[in-house]
Formats: C-alpha cells, sequence, structure tokens
C-alpha cells in the first residue's frame, strides 16, 4: 500500500511537468524549462477541467516515450508477449499512462518549477536537475529528469527521480507484484489496467 501511494504521487508530479513539439535543436535543460512554462499554461485556472484534461493528454503523447516507459514498466515478462499481446499491452497501457496524470494533474494549477542544471550522462541519456519550489502546504521537491535524446529528433522524457525515487522503477515493481501474486499471469496485469481505466 505505501509502494503504491508513492507511486500515485510522484508518477502525477512526474506528469505534471511534460512538455510538447520541441525540435531537438535545444539542450533538454531548455526542453524541461519550457516543458514547465506550457504546463503551467495548460494548468491555467480559467481553464475547465475537461480543457485541462484533454491538453494534458496531448502534452504526454507528444513529449512522453509512453512505448519505452511500458516495456521498462514489463520488465522481463516483456519476453514471454507474443506480437498481438504486446500490440495489447501498449494500447491498454497508454490509455492507463493519460488517464493517471490527466485526471489528477487536472486538479493543479501553476506549479512552480526552477530548472538548475544538466549532466550528460552518455550519447542516450541525458539528466535535467530542478526543484518543485516550496508552498505553505508543500516542501520543496528535487526533481531529476531523464531525457532520452537519440530515439528521433526531438528529446523526450523517459523517467523521473523524485527526491532519489526512480518513477519508472517503482512502476515496474508494482507490474511485476500484480503478476507474481497472479501466479505470473500477465493477462492479469492487463486486467488489472483495464479495471482501472474503466472506472
Amino acid at each position: 500500500m505505501f509502494v503504491k501511494k508513492i507511486h500515485i504521487f510522484y508518477l502525477s508530479i512526474f506528469f505534471l511537468i511534460s512538455f510538447t513539439n520541441n525540435s531537438y535543436t535545444m539542450e533538454p535543460e531548455q526542453f524541461v524549462q519550457q516543458t514547465v512554462d506550457y504546463t503551467s499554461d495548460a494548468l491555467n485556472k480559467d481553464h475547465t477541467k475537461e480543457e485541462k484534461i484533454n491538453k494534458l493528454k496531448k502534452i504526454a503523447k507528444d513529449s512522453v516515450d509512453i512505448k519505452g516507459i511500458a516495456f521498462y514498466s514489463l520488465g522481463s515478462h516483456r519476453k514471454n508477449l507474443s506480437d498481438i499481446k504486446k500490440k495489447e499491452y501498449l494500447e491498454i497501457f497508454e490509455e492507463y499512462f493519460l488517464k493517471t496524470f490527466a485526471s489528477r494533474l487536472a486538479e493543479f494549477t501553476d506549479p512552480k518549477i526552477r530548472v538548475d542544471f544538466q549532466k550528460k550522462l552518455n550519447e542516450k541519456y541525458t539528466m535535467v536537475y530542478s526543484t518543485l519550489v516550496a508552498t505553505e502546504k508543500r516542501p520543496e521537491i528535487k526533481i531529476d529528469w531523464r531525457i532520452i535524446t537519440s530515439v528521433t529528433n526531438e528529446p523526450l522524457i523517459i523517467d523521473l527521480v523524485i527526491e532519489g525515487i526512480s518513477i519508472a522503477k517503482v512502476q515496474r515493481e508494482e507490474f511485476n507484484s500484480i503478476i507474481q501474486s497472479n501466479n505470473g499471469s500477465i493477462d492479469a496485469l492487463f486486467e488489472n489496467l483495464r479495471e482501472f481505466v474503466s472506472k
């Protein structure tokens, strides 16, 4: 239950800060800064909840490596899937992914994110370090963005590390737990995701 609560909270912050339509002519650090600006606009209090949800879904589709996160979340269980099952999984995962962040983030307004600096890890990944500025209702939170820079001509978000906790890793552990607690059945995970989406 504790892990699940952490997952929901951190996943919410993760999707809070996604961006769209960036040419990879800019540094990942600039990409993150524009992400913050664009998301703040999407969460403007003058927008209706439905408008916020629609904007946030488009942001995620354009800026997050949903397929990469989906397969990482499945871990070693991926190799047990046929091509048909992989297609089925990607479809249901995207629905789950979009609903998770959009429904929760629509309640937020004008988050204050300070982008601090970036560090290139290798030719494929760059980490961008930022801070969710403290308010009267929450403490300062360190947010480290893992940006993938080699899949397309533009950067994509592949993971966030919030106060030392990888969101992608937490989700993979949760998915693995569901599968293992159902005698290794991947279909049990599919059913769990479908149930969430249908609510």
